[in-house]
């Protein structure tokens, strides 16, 4: 049990790390092209920056779920890297099939896997919606 939750816990603290990092570097991405962004016109920017933020979580959700595939193909807990990472997304995005399952020894790393991936979208949501916020302020000062 305490194996299972330091294991758990290493990867969430990994996984965490991954997407930090990769806010980072989004709000820098963001933040370079702040002037541009605040510029005439302003909605194709908008819509613009949604959808590229809205592929950075995609795709720092994917590396997430990556993670724990690899731990779990690593761990031998599933007989593929496939199903390894067919659970993982069950687990990470919180949707919980249940057509897969861990084994009893590995069972607590479904849950921690859970609440790595809903903490990770959290996480995600907020500097997406702050990264927007902090755009819409600057092209309503400009228009000003």
């Amino acid at each position: 049990m305490f194996g299972q939750i330091a294991l758990g816990t290493g990867v969430m603290m990994v996984s965490i790390l991954m997407g930090a990092m990769s806010a980072l570097l989004m709000e820098m991405g963001f933040s370079r092209w702040h002037d541009w962004l605040v510029r005439e016109p302003h909605r194709p920017k908008m819509i613009l920056a949604v959808m590229v933020a809205s592929l950075w979580v995609v795709g720092t959700t994917t590396a997430g779920v990556w993670l724990w595939a690899f731990v779990y193909d690593t761990l031998g807990v599933f007989p593929t890297l496939e199903e390894s990472l067919y659970f993982s997304i069950v687990s990470f995005t919180t949707l919980g099939f249940g057509d897969v399952i861990l084994p009893h020894e590995w069972r607590l790393l479904s849950g921690m896997t859970a609440t790595n991936g809903f903490l990770n979208f959290g996480l995600m949501t907020a500097l997406m919606i702050e990264a927007f916020r902090l755009i819409r302020i600057g092209q309503v000062r400009r228009r000003a």
